[in-house]
């Protein structure tokens, strides 16, 4: 391969040569032997052929499906010669015929390949080939002011062309002729000056081309950047989308895919192993990217450009598509020149593609096989990757980040925690923006509830932790495609305990949990709400989270009859909650104090609904006990006489905290009177009478408790 780069870069620089050769020949002819420069052409670019490794190199035998290739008996393209009256016979004629000569070969040299390519006429490839000469011998610049009969006008111009050239075409000058419309030249038009007369420079990029250096523009590089093929890290069912893209890709070109789902990685891995397939690099543009008003044409154009000089792939990614920059990624879509993969979350309407993909994240069973290939030998290495797999839905990429952490962890502590922490902190950035995460404390585990209600919290945790054998390994999970998840209502009067309850449960079972934040999530615009509710659902799947939904009625209220547009988007709400609970994969905690007010949908798919009942006093005395640290200084509590009072687990917290800071303040321990006065003071807040004959009964007794 590198023998064939080297040998087409010689033929290159042997055309060019015999190029300009022919160029001096017709200015000899039209002002005279004496004013044009004999030297050959002095620059390196055209004696030392660029190698293989070289920065801007190309392969241009390249053999790709979207590479255009002159059929085999096809004439190669020759500058048109003037005719004999207007030359010398005798020296232009020789230098057509080595033109002629060097213009052979299959690929051709980089200049025909250009005309070919963007459609360009053979006295619009001269124009080029005058700007070219320009630039690899600035000696022949003074014939072209010689010509043009100014000193000062040392650069060619279409007059210059139209002078030299008898096959010259008016519509050449054309902004939609593609001398022009590609941005091939740029014209200096300064003032009044005629556009015969203005001054042109070949665009770098063009004059790099034809030198056999082909690269990305720097304009169209700066906002997209290379993605490399790792398609030995895709899942089965990924290879297989593969081979379906690229038949999609081949039988519509240029090939526009919609990549359709949650997955970006995934996605994006995707679109790189359909593009080595096809035998091209690919390239990534975000749709933040993408410019909007008068640049949006201008980029359109170069990235097209680009499209035909140096055949890629374009993965837009389009995941996040930010509001307003739909109409930018229709029209670049539409004007595609290579094949392109839009990367998108939901379709959009009115997109011009050639095919939809819809890309799920790798099975469980797929997730389960990668833990088992990145763990390493371990004893427990299949236990481990069934609770990990079962736990979260991860894709590859994230596994391999996963696993290459944990492994540069921490020796003495086991392999597995370091799993399971580093899994649960890849969906943290996705999941902060919407919903706040609860530091779990020690103290929830001393959650007080009747027998019945802590066996159901028993119960819940065991799902929890049974999924990986009861939907994987006994089958369950290739029957449903809904339900696979735990969902709860909590249901009870404020400070009975269901928020230390669903701490108690992140707790045990080693979870992050987030209150989901209903300032963050709702949305006064149309589809917004939603958009944020499937984002921490999306996120809380990843990463294995607890949602716990506090003041459930706020969102999962009832369903209310249509009177006006309101009422129609409110409950179109509550259906997509309706839906996306039910296809939710996590444990999702509701919590009320107003179960009559949830929609009777929500309550028929919640699997457990735990009733937080009133605490009677057995209670009262347990949560007593647990409310103080064991730091705190107490002296001559009774507990038993403290749980007569009639409060719920909320109010005790609240009594032991004002009395703590009452002893405080005093230099004493905490005693029984800061007790009931601290317990006044929660009486009068909750509005409710202050009963002194109940204070009465309870008496002070002997005893302290440090």
């Amino acid at each position: 391969m590198s023998d064939d780069i080297d040998a087409w870069l010689e033929r290159n620089n042997a055309y060019l040569a015999a190029a300009l050769a022919h160029l001096r020949e017709l200015l000899r002819a039209a002002i005279g032997p004496a004013a044009v420069p004999s030297q050959t052409i002095g620059t390196t670019a055209l004696t030392e052929p660029a190698r293989v490794g070289d920065a801007g190199a190309v392969n241009w035998v390249n053999r790709n499906p979207f590479r255009r290739r002159s059929p085999a008996n096809a004439v190669p393209q020759v500058l048109l010669l003037p005719s004999a009256e207007s030359m010398d016979a005798t020296g232009v004629v020789a230098a057509a015929e080595r033109l002629a000569e060097a213009s052979q070969g299959d690929p051709p040299p980089a200049l025909l390949m250009l005309a070919e390519r963007l459609g360009l006429s053979a006295f619009e490839r001269d124009i080029l080939l005058l700007c070219l000469a320009a630039e690899l011998d600035p000696g022949i610049q003074e014939s072209f002011a010689a010509v043009q009969g100014s000193q000062g006008r040392t650069n060619p111009s279409f007059a210059l062309a139209m002078t030299l050239f008898d096959h010259a075409a008016w519509d050449a000058l054309s902004p939609e002729r593609p001398l022009r419309y590609w941005r091939l030249v740029d014209v200096n038009q300064p003032g009044a000056t005629p556009l015969t007369g203005a001054a042109l420079r070949i665009d770098e990029r063009i004059a790099n081309f034809a030198k056999g250096l082909n690269h990305l523009d720097s304009r169209v590089a700066a906002l997209i950047e290379p993605m490399p093929a790792e398609s030995a890290t895709l899942a089965p069912s990924h290879l297989l989308r593969v081979a379906e893209i690229e038949r999609l890709a081949l039988a519509a070109v240029p090939g526009r895919i919609a990549l359709v789902g949650p997955d970006r990685e995934s996605k994006r891995r995707l679109a790189a192993a359909v593009a080595a397939a096809l035998g091209l690099p690919c390239y990534r543009l975000s749709a933040e990217a993408i410019p909007t008003g008068a640049e949006l044409d201008s980029f359109l154009r170069l990235w097209t450009r680009e499209s035909l000089l140096l055949p890629f792939a374009l993965h837009i990614d389009a995941h996040d598509l930010p509001s307003g920059a739909e109409q930018g990624l229709r029209r670049l879509v539409r004007r595609a020149g290579g094949p392109v993969f839009v990367d998108l979350r939901d379709g959009i309407s009115g997109l011009e593609i050639d095919g939809r993909v819809d890309i799920a994240k790798p099975s469980a069973a797929e997730q389960r096989v990668e833990w088992g290939a990145r763990i390493g030998e371990v004893s427990d290495k299949d236990a481990l990757a069934a609770r990990l797999s079962s736990h979260f839905d991860l894709n590859f990429a994230d596994i391999a980040a996963v696993a290459r952490e944990a492994g540069a962890g921490e020796e003495s502590e086991p392999l597995g925690e370091r799993l399971w922490r580093g899994s649960i902190t890849r969906a943290r950035p996705s999941l902060a923006q919407l919903a706040q995460r609860i530091e779990v404390k020690p103290s929830c585990r001393d959650i007080v509830l009747p027998d019945a209600e802590m066996a159901l919290l028993d119960q819940i945790a065991g799902q929890v932790h049974g999924r990986a054998v009861v939907y994987d390994d006994w089958g369950f999970r290739a029957c449903m495609n809904r339900g696979l998840g735990v969902s709860a209502l909590f249901a009870g009067d404020s400070g009975t305990g269901k928020t230390m309850a669903a701490e108690a449960l992140a707790d045990r079972l080693g979870l992050d949990l987030y209150r989901i934040d209903l300032s963050a999530v709702v949305s006064k615009y149309i589809g917004e709400t939603e958009k944020n509710l499937r984002d921490v659902f999306d996120a809380a799947e990843a990463g294995g989270a607890i949602l716990f939904f506090d003041e459930a009625d706020a969102l999962f209220g009832k369903r209310s009859d249509v009177k006006d547009s309101h009422d129609r988007y409110a409950n179109i709400e509550i259906d997509y909650l309706l839906q996306r609970m039910e296809a939710f994969a996590g444990l999702a905690i509701l919590a009320t104090n107003m179960k009559s007010a949830l929609d009777p949908a929500f309550v028929r798919r919640l699997r457990f609904i735990v009733n937080f009942p009133y605490p009677g006093q057995p209670e009262r005395r347990r949560i007593w006990e647990h409310a103080f640290p064991s730091k705190v200084p107490l002296r001559a509590v009774d507990f038993d006489r403290l749980a007569q009072l009639d409060l719920t687990g909320g109010n005790i917290h609240g009594v032991a905290i004002n009395a703590a800071f009452m002893a405080a303040a005093a230099g004493t321990p905490v005693t029984m009177e800061l007790l009931l006065d601290a317990c006044r003071i929660e009486l009068r807040k909750l509005d409710r009478p202050v009963n002194e004959a109940d204070f009465r009964r309870i008496r002070a007794v002997p005893g302290e408790r440090r």
